[in-house]
């Protein structure tokens, strides 16, 4: 519990009874037990709404707010009407319309604040979503999906101190990520539990702004369709790692962030001419090559390189051919700054 809201909270008690006190010695013919009974009843109950409402957003109650507001408004105007006028002579009749406006008002303001809490992110009465600032600053905030989290790049990245948003974790992609945990499947289970791993760790990080999106996308079951409308809603970027996401938001206008993307663009780029050091850990097809992997995973093939193999040696490219899983690199030994180890 926060420190400061339990100090509020004493606070608050030992006001309570104090101000229980100086009312029983004001009207006399109270039994000053009884004044601080009922009175320390109704604080305690004070403070348990307190502690059920823990986790209400700021949003919500904006929401509640609106809500009873038009729903007031549009019973006023309803009571307002002829209809409700009383008739002469009738005045059984004026109880009737008290009480048929009175359930007007009740039914139009729980009707109004539903609908306003069930759509509380299409509207933006506290702007943004994570914190205060004006209607037409930019906010850092992102969206995260499952496959961020299972990837596990995002901890590091977040540890380097280079991401500088606010993370936005939806509930469903929670719930998504505890089902993966529990598939009776191994690899998805280790799947699952690595990105639960990866969520408490960013958690554990206090430079990292990480809020749980309790709120449902009503009317779509499809998770990733349910993140897009989020992101989109809450004018926020989209951070995956699944490209065929990263290009549905694209579609709707929605920046993304991609983690696969990021690491990338900070490897080594590699031409013809570029020399640098390889391991060779297996031969090739043909006759005297060896293969090795640049830091990317791209295949790097050592023509004539198979008495290396086990070895780091240097190597200069002579071609780079586009292939399905990125590039194949082609080298020869460049012998004059050849290194072993062994």
């Amino acid at each position: 519990m926060n420190k400061t809201i339990l100090i509020v909270r004493v606070f608050f008690l030992l006001v309570s009874l104090l101000g229980c006190l100086l009312l029983s010695y004001v009207i006399d013919d109270w039994d000053i037990l009884f004044v601080v009974f009922v009175g320390m009843s109704v604080a305690a109950l004070v403070i348990l709404t307190d502690v059920l409402l823990e986790g209400f957003s700021l949003r919500g109650l904006s929401a509640i707010t609106f809500g009873l507001a038009i729903g007031g408004l549009i019973a006023y105007l309803i009571s307002s009407s002829p209809l409700f006028e009383p008739l002469e002579g009738d005045p059984d009749l004026a109880e009737t319309l008290f009480l048929s406006r009175l359930s007007l008002y009740i039914i139009s303001m729980y009707l109004a604040t539903v609908v306003a809490l069930r759509g509380r992110d299409e509207f933006n009465l506290v702007i943004p979503y994570v914190r205060f600032s004006a209607q037409n600053v930019e906010t850092s905030v992102v969206v995260v999906d499952t496959s961020a989290l299972i990837d596990g790049r995002i901890a590091a990245i977040c540890e380097s101190r280079w991401f500088g948003y606010a993370m936005i974790v939806p509930r469903f992609v929670l719930d998504e990520l505890q089902a993966v945990a529990d598939s009776s499947d191994s690899s998805r289970k280790e799947k699952g539990r690595k990105g639960l791993d990866v969520l408490n760790r960013i958690r554990k990080m206090k430079h990292i702004d990480l809020r749980i999106h309790e709120s449902d996308v009503p009317g779509r079951d499809v998770v990733d369709s349910k993140l897009v409308y989020l992101a989109e809603s809450m004018k926020a970027k989209l951070l995956t790692t699944d490209y065929n996401l990263a290009k549905l938001a694209e579609f709707h206008g929605i920046e993304w962030l991609n983690i696969t993307s990021l690491v990338k663009s900070l490897n080594q780029e590699v031409s013809v001419g570029t020399r640098l050091n390889v391991e060779l850990i297996r031969a090739g097809k043909d006759s005297g090559q060896a293969i090795g992997y640049l830091p990317d995973g791209s295949m790097l093939v050592v023509n004539n390189g198979r008495k290396w193999i086990g070895r780091e040696i240097r190597v200069e490219v002579d071609s780079v051919v586009p292939s399905s899983g990125g590039k194949m690199v082609f080298a020869t030994h460049y012998p004059d700054v050849a290194t072993s180890r062994p």
